[in-house]
C-alpha cells in the first residue's frame, strides 16, 4: 500500500508551481527540450513535465537533480534575509526570471514609457538596455543593477559590451 502523502497548504502548492515555472523557463531560454533535461536529470520526460507543473507528489531529490541538470545552483536563505536589494547584491551571475522595473533606478528611467510595477523577461530587458545604451550612467549605476546588466549580457548578449 503506498504512503500517504501529508496535506500540502496553498503556500507550499504556490512555491512549488512557482519553482516549476522557473525551472521551465530557465530550460526554455537554454533552448533546451524536454528530453534532453530529462535525461541530463537521470529522469523520466514525465517526472519532468510533473516537476514543471510543481506537482508535490514528486520527490525533492527529483527536483533538484533538475535546478543541477539546467546549471543552477540550490541554496536556501532565511526568510529574514530574502530582501530583493540584498539578494541581488549577493547573487552576482543570477538572473531572475522576471525583472521589476521599479528594482532597477536606471532600468526604471529608460522604461519610463513602462508602469514600474510591471515584470519584464530578462530577454526584454537586455533589449531595453541595448537600445538606449547611450542614456546609460554605467559609473553611477547601483551594484545589482550592474551585476545583472553583465549577467544579461553574458547569457543573452551578442558578445558585444554595450558601449
Amino acid at each position: 500500500m503506498p504512503a500517504k502523502l501529508p496535506t500540502i497548504d496553498t503556500t507550499t502548492r504556490n512555491k512549488l508551481k512557482f519553482l516549476g515555472g522557473q525551472l521551465r523557463l530557465r530550460r526554455k531560454q537554454l533552448k533546451i527540450t524536454a528530453i534532453a533535461t530529462a535525461e541530463a536529470a537521470g529522469l523520466s520526460r514525465v517526472t519532468l513535465h510533473r516537476i514543471e507543473k510543481g506537482e508535490p507528489s514528486t520527490a525533492m531529490a527529483a527536483y533538484i537533480s533538475v535546478i543541477f541538470a539546467l546549471g543552477l545552483d540550490f541554496t536556501v536563505f532565511p526568510l529574514d534575509e530574502l530582501i530583493p536589494n540584498k539578494m541581488a547584491t549577493s547573487r552576482k551571475g543570477w538572473i531572475p526570471a522576471q525583472i521589476q522595473l521599479a528594482d532597477y533606478p536606471q532600468l526604471k528611467q529608460l522604461g519610463w514609457q513602462i508602469n514600474a510595477t510591471t515584470k519584464l523577461t530578462p530577454t526584454e530587458v537586455l533589449n531595453l538596455y541595448e537600445r538606449n545604451w547611450r542614456h546609460l550612467d554605467l559609473e553611477n549605476m547601483e551594484p545589482n543593477e550592474r551585476d545583472l546588466l553583465d549577467a544579461l549580457q553574458i547569457a543573452f548578449g551578442k558578445g558585444q559590451p554595450l558601449v
